[in-house]
C-alpha cells in the first residue's frame, strides 16, 4: 500500500469520518482554511489513481467513498514506522514514546491495562 502525502491524508481522514462525500462535503469539514475546491478536486483524483477512493455520479456531482478502511491505513503505516525506526520492536518504540512523552509508571500501567482490555475484546470477537 502506498503512503498518502499530508494533503492526501487530511482528505481521506474527512473521508473515513463522512464514510462518502462530495467535493464540497469535504471541504467544509476542514477545521482550519479551507482549501480551494479544484485543490481538493485534484486530490481526491490522486487518490482515486491509487486505489485509496472511488466515486459514483449522481447527477453532476461525485461521490467519493473510501476503498481503503482507516484501519487497514493505519495497520500498514504503524508497521513500517516499527520495522523502520525501531528495527520492528515494539518495547523499543514504546520506551522512545515514553520517554518523549515524560509518561510516569502510572500511565505506563493505564496503557498497559487498557490494551489488555482491547485485545480480550478483540479475541471475544474472534470466538
Amino acid at each position: 500500500m502506498k503512503s498518502l502525502t499530508k494533503a492526501e491524508e487530511q482528505i481521506m481522514q474527512i473521508l473515513w469520518q463522512l464514510q462518502e462525500g462530495t467535493v464540497k462535503e469535504v471541504i467544509e469539514n476542514f477545521k482550519d482554511a479551507k482549501p480551494a475546491y479544484t485543490t481538493v478536486a485534484t486530490v481526491l483524483s490522486v487518490l482515486e489513481k491509487k486505489g485509496f477512493v472511488k466515486h459514483r455520479k449522481i447527477g453532476n456531482t461525485k461521490l467519493f467513498t473510501p476503498q481503503v478502511s482507516k484501519t487497514d491505513y493505519t495497520k500498514v503505516q504503524f508497521s513500517s514506522l516499527l520495522r523502520n525506526y525501531f528495527n520492528g520492536s515494539f518495547p523499543k518504540m514504546a520506551s522512545f514514546f515514553a520517554k518523549e512523552n515524560d509518561l510516569d509508571i502510572s500511565d505506563l500501567e493505564n496503557i498497559m491495562k487498557q490494551a489488555e482490555e482491547e485485545m480480550k475484546q478483540d479475541f471475544n470477537k474472534n470466538e
